[in-house]
């Protein structure tokens, strides 16, 4: 079964990485900073550099990479296919050494990012995933996905990587939000690994209580060349 901590930590050793131990007063600004607390300053510091980035209203920032990994169980094409139904958050298959990008803009009072994913298929037109990130609920972040459906996140570090884990799923009809718990879908733990050089790797993982890993893909992307430094 997938272990986040070995995976990150593993990473973590390739890129020659140590724990930081200061950080400029900016990043106290930064809504991941703050929901992250002290271990904002245990991130690699390219992480930090990316999740400060500001985002002008009507600007983009755009990376790309290539899936480098992708698995997915008999239950994880399942759960894939029945996902359609919110705009297909999970691939829809495992094609590897397939282009991928991640393009990111905001809204205007900063509280929002807007995610587009597209991932690159041997057979057929590219898979194209829209996402909304808020500064809002219980846990600080949620992702909303589609027809009521969004994700409660919790942030943490671990080996200089910083994951986005799921605390619970939940469903919002009519105003009311009905929470769903991690076990029913299992628990989603999405990671961004600083590489060296200007690349990162972007990792996905849903692992259920009873039927183990259900999907995993990892993509390793690059910075665009204004930010590469």
């Amino acid at each position: 079964m997938f272990t986040p901590g070995y995976r990150c930590g593993a990473l973590a050793r390739y890129a020659g990485w140590a724990p930081v131990a200061a950080c400029a007063d900016a990043d106290a600004a930064s809504p991941f900073a703050r929901l992250l607390g002290r271990r904002w300053l245990f991130l690699a510091p390219a992480v930090r550099r990316r999740f400060l980035r500001k985002i002008a209203l009507g600007g983009c920032v755009t990376y790309v990479g290539e899936v480098v990994e992708c698995r997915m169980s008999i239950a994880g094409r399942l759960l894939a296919q029945v996902a359609r139904l919110i705009g297909a958050p999970l691939p829809l298959g495992s094609d590897t050494g397939v282009s991928a990008s991640v393009s990111i803009t905001t809204d205007k009072d900063g509280r929002s990012q807007y995610w587009t994913r597209q991932y690159g298929r041997r057979h057929g037109f590219p898979q194209v995933i829209h996402s909304a990130k808020r500064f809002a609920g219980p846990t600080g972040l949620e992702e909303y996905l589609g027809l009521g459906v969004g994700i409660a996140l919790r942030l943490e570090e671990r080996g200089g990587a910083l994951w986005f884990v799921s605390d619970h799923y939940f469903l919002r009809l009519a105003g009311v939000r009905l929470p769903i718990r991690n076990g029913l879908i299992g628990q989603l733990l999405v990671g961004h690994t600083d590489l060296g050089s200007g690349r990162f790797a972007f990792s996905l993982d849903l692992v259920h209580p009873w039927l183990g890993e259900l999907v995993h893909q990892l993509a390793v992307f690059a910075d665009p060349p204004e930010h590469a430094a």
